[in-house]
């Protein structure tokens, strides 16, 4: 399974990066929000720091500005897939120019019936949330094993990318259960590297090794 980081921090991006854990990076207009100039030259530094998809957001919700803004992004860089919400209109986007070769990241999933529909005008990704279906109360994690069953079953060639992860544990299910990607934040990233028992046997280790000497 593959690795995106979510951010547009390009601090957390080299970080990750050179620990050579990363295959892409998935951005939002929040994330783009927090960092300073402007979002096609963020996007382009992202893609000399990371060899792989970039998701790019757009912000127009009316299907001509949707077709317009999404023409635009994705001549920023050859990595770049452009992203829009699952709407009627999104959808529509992704139908008419992924033939011309633009690749699209459907994002904002919550169900089965959405993925299928994301899938069907050939998107490139779909971005279930599970993070935001956790914070109701129910198993956003759930639906991942239906959605990789329904797209085998069927030969779709959309990649599912789990996004609003919030934990390692969110990780780990994902890539149990055949998910192609999964997009995380640098601070879960970490936190898949570190256990307290690596962190103990080291200890005892170099302990050892000192008292040898």
């Amino acid at each position: 399974m593959q690795l995106f980081l979510d951010t547009a921090n390009l601090d957390e991006i080299r970080e990750a990066a050179d620990m050579g854990l990363i295959d892409g990076v998935t951005t939002n207009p929040s994330l783009m929000a927090k960092e300073s100039g402007d979002p096609a030259g963020i996007i382009r530094e992202i893609c000399s720091i990371v060899d792989g998809p970039v998701s790019a957001e757009i912000l127009s919700t009316e299907f001509e500005e949707m077709l317009k803004e999404a023409t635009a992004v994705a001549k920023w860089h050859p990595n770049v897939v452009v992203k829009v919400p699952l709407t009627a209109d999104g959808l529509k986007t992704v139908h008419r120019l992924s033939p011309q070769g633009v690749r699209f990241n459907v994002t904002l999933c919550f169900s089965l019936a959405q993925a299928l529909l994301a899938a069907k005008v050939g998107a490139a990704y779909v971005s279930p949330f599970v993070g935001r279906w956790d914070d109701i109360d129910t198993p956003g994690i759930e639906l991942i094993p239906d959605m990789v069953q329904m797209f085998d079953q069927h030969g779709f060639e959309t990649q599912i990318l789990v996004a609003s992860v919030r934990s390692p544990l969110h990780v780990s299910q994902a890539a149990l259960v055949g998910a192609d990607v999964a997009t995380l934040p640098l601070k879960v990233l970490k936190q898949m590297i570190g256990h307290p028992l690596t962190d103990i046997g080291l200890a005892k280790f170099l302990a050892d090794a000192r008292g040898k000497n």
